[in-house]
This record gives structure tokens, C-alpha cells and sequence, in this order.
């Protein structure tokens, strides 16, 4: 998710929250019940664009205690810190940490499924987030990942990438044969390639993602 999506999201529920406080005396006995669905689905949101032990998080836990009003305030407090740092660019690596937690879970899926002979199933699963990941770097550098509101296939971007000088040519080619072996194993063609080059696959993206986050 990019940045700018993320913020999209915080805002959406930073005003509903501050136009229900303005009308809070407006709600009666309700006001507790409203009170507590805010609280919950800042924290919700907090915890869905933080890391495990960001300070974001952290900082939810100090107001759990809280009653219910109080929690609210303490929660639109956090989500209003955690918004201006994402609109200041001071949290862009947490976000490529999070996609890196993401993508380790992947490729431990495909080393499992590796290790037990499904050289194929593991193939098609490093190719994906290959993709994905050459998705979200066109994002993170400002390049286009669609035309005339069709996604751009992975080759194009990949070329797009080069042409940006997010990497050079060499790395352009090597991807460009990755997203091949990636091919042969969504269409069935098995035989043309083997179990060395899927861990040669593996360990390649792997590096490749780690050396250029997003």
C-alpha cells in the first residue's frame, strides 16, 4: 500500500472521529457506544499500518486502561502522530519493513515447498512477488504502473525502472529472465528448468528485494 493510501485511510477516520467529538453531547447515552466503535478502529488502523513494535503501537497499549472517552482521545492522538509522520516521509522505512515481513513469509513458502520437491509451485510463487515487488517500486519512484487504466505488464515496468535509473541495465536483463522461469511455470512448461535453478530463483529475488526495498 502506498503512502498516500495510507494517509488517504487515516484521514478518512481522523474526521469522523473529530466531527463526532464536536457533536459528542449530541449523542446522549449513545455517545459511550460511538465512543468506543472510533476508539476501536483507530487502534485498528494504527495496528494495521504500524509494525509489531513500532512506537505507534506501543503508545496503544499505554491507553487500554483507559475509559472509554479517554482511550478515544488518547487513540486520535496516536493516529494523528502516526499520519503526520507518514505525510513528513519520516516512516518510509517502516512501510519497506513491512513489506519485507510480507515478503519473508513468501519465500519461506517457497523454500518449504522446494525442500519438498514442488519446484513448480515454489517458481510461481517467487514470480508473483517478484511482480508485485517491481509493482511497488514503480510506485515508490513515481513511475506509472498503468496505461490508459490497464495495469502495465511486468516487463514493461521493468524496463520503466531502468529508464529511471532505479537500476541498471544488467539488473533490467536479469529480471527480465526471472519473470521467464516464472513463466515456464505458470504455463506448464516443467522441463525447462530444474531444482538448482528455482533456488538460484529464491536466493536471487530475495537479494534483489532486500537491495532495493520499496
Amino acid at each position: 500500500m502506498a503512502i498516500q493510501d495510507m494517509v488517504k485511510q487515516l484521514n478518512t477516520l481522523l474526521d469522523q472521529t473529530q466531527d463526532f467529538l464536536s457533536k459528542r453531547k449530541d449523542y446522549g447515552s449513545e455517545g459511550s457506544v460511538q465512543a468506543g466503535i472510533l476508539a476501536n478502529r483507530l487502534e485498528a488502523a494504527v495496528t494495521r499500518l504500524s509494525l509489531n513494535e513500532s512506537i505507534y503501537r506501543e503508545q496503544l497499549k499505554r491507553g487500554s486502561k483507559y475509559s472509554t472517552d479517554y482511550r478515544l482521545i488518547h487513540n486520535l492522538q496516536v493516529t494523528l502522530s502516526l499520519r503526520e509522520d507518514l505525510k513528513a516521509g519520516w516512516t518510509e522505512t517502516v512501510v519497506e519493513l513491512v513489506h519485507a515481513d510480507t515478503y519473508s513469509d513468501y519465500f519461506e513458502m517457497a523454500n518449504g515447498l522446494l525442500a519438498k520437491g514442488y519446484k513448480d509451485a515454489a517458481a510461481v510463487i517467487t514470480g508473483t512477488s517478484l511482480e508485485v515487488h517491481v509493482r511497488a517500486l514503480c510506485v515508490k519512484n513515481g513511475v506509472t504502473t498503468a496505461v490508459a487504466g490497464r495495469p502495465k505488464k511486468a516487463d514493461t515496468m521493468n524496463a520503466d525502472l531502468k529508464k529511471a535509473g532505479v537500476y541498471d541495465g544488467l539488473r533490467q536483463k536479469q529480471i527480465t529472465a526471472w519473470m521467464d522461469l516464472r513463466n515456464k511455470a505458470a504455463h506448464g512448461n516443467y522441463g525447462d528448468y530444474d531444482n538448482d535453478e528455482v533456488r538460484q530463483f529464491i536466493d536471487g529475488v530475495q537479494a534483489f528485494m532486500m537491495k532495493y526495498p520499496a
